[in-house]
């Protein structure tokens, strides 16, 4: 069954809300950790709006499962995470102006620079994973430019409620994570997951992870972080066993 990584960006956007020092992602990260989930992801944005840099390093140095880096391919943020060396960084987009990531990198035409960059990560074997919406051409592209995994954008499942609109979006994170698999690449999944959606994807065979922030967070303001993750978790593998 599908792994859970927990992003704990928003704990950072709570604490940076009043610019002090709490409430701290260091300790959500370890919750989580507590609670079993097989790893934490962090997204070190361009203008800080979150995760800072000493963050990440802390991040690092106190869990012991794998930290997951979103980053953008940026020169500034690309060798902040060469020197902290994460398990994986994940290539995102970035925009200024949106509140959250709003779709995958377009991997059309020439990538000559994000090849170059993702050799950099290899060279220090660091996985490398793209976050990507799920169409074919990317895929194909993201398997040309030597990433070890993708990360398929479940945004628009996400967003078409119940009904036959999220029946064709969830047809095609499942076809192109067959084709990934087939094209040697592992196959993540993430973006607007929670536990009323989260069911459908997480039963799909392919995918070893799924990337879940948001919604545990804003849960845990209910019933606690650990609580939070261990309901996901629950929910992840009652999908697999269905």
């Amino acid at each position: 069954m599908a792994k859970l990584c927990v992003n704990v960006d928003h704990v950072a956007t709570v604490r940076q809300a009043r610019g002090i020092d709490y409430p701290d992602p260091l300790e959500a990260a370890l919750l989580a950790e507590a609670a079993g989930c097989a790893g934490v992801t962090i997204h070190l944005r361009e203008d800080r709006r979150h995760i800072q840099d000493q963050d990440v390093a802390r991040i690092k140095k106190r869990i012991g499962t794998k930290l997951n880096l979103e980053m953008a391919a940026s020169e500034e943020i690309v060798k902040i995470a060469l020197k902290t060396r994460p398990w994986q960084v994940t290539f995102v987009p970035e925009r200024r102006m949106e509140v959250t990531t709003e779709g995958g990198l377009k991997l059309a035409g020439r990538q000559g620079r994000l090849a170059k960059v993702i050799d950099r990560f290899k060279a220090k074997k660091i996985l490398v994973s793209l976050f990507i919406d799920p169409v074919e051409e990317y895929t194909r592209a993201a398997a040309a430019l030597g990433a070890d995994a993708v990360e398929f954008n479940t945004g628009r499942y996400c967003e078409a409620g119940r009904g036959r609109a999220a029946v064709a979006e969830l047809k095609k994170i499942e076809k192109m994570c067959a084709l990934a698999g087939g094209l040697g690449l592992v196959a993540h999944a993430g973006h607007g997951l929670n536990l009323q959606n989260v069911a459908p994807v997480a039963a799909i065979g392919e995918i070893d992870e799924l990337n879940i922030g948001h919604s545990i967070v804003a849960r845990a303001l209910m019933v606690g972080f650990a609580a939070a993750v261990r309901e996901m978790m629950e929910a992840m593998e009652r999908a697999a066993a269905g």
